[in-house]
């Protein structure tokens, strides 16, 4: 009986070095990702005078995803990140207010619709 329990274990091993595998080619992925958010984020900064929200928010899921994945790797974690786990939410900015665009005011109509 404790052969089937080894048997297991060692299967159950294997399964999870092939999602590491997997991670490990995802990490790679988002890390140079997450690369090109901070350069154009830096970019952004420059032209507009603040961050832009869109950015901070994707950047902080994306860098929650790599958290998420190197703590699989570690074993710190069994929970597999994103696909098997939801997106990471982003979390409130600590740093600057982003830079807000105000909304185009609606044009006023004074004529009737033309049929």
């Amino acid at each position: 009986m404790s052969d089937q329990k080894v048997q297991a274990k060692y299967e159950s091993i294997l399964l999870r070095v092939l999602w590491m595998v997997v991670f490990v080619l995802a990490w790679q992925v988002a890390q140079f990702i997450l690369g090109a958010v901070v350069l154009v984020q830096l970019i952004y900064r420059l032209i507009y005078g603040a961050p832009n929200a869109t950015l901070m928010n994707f950047g902080d899921s994306l860098s929650q995803f790599l958290a998420q994945i190197g703590r699989f790797g570690s074993f710190h974690s069994d929970q597999k990140p994103w696909p098997f786990a939801d997106w990471p939410t982003p979390r409130t900015p600590e740093g600057e207010a982003p830079h807000a665009v105000p909304p185009a005011p609606h044009p006023a109509r004074d004529e009737e619709p033309k049929l």
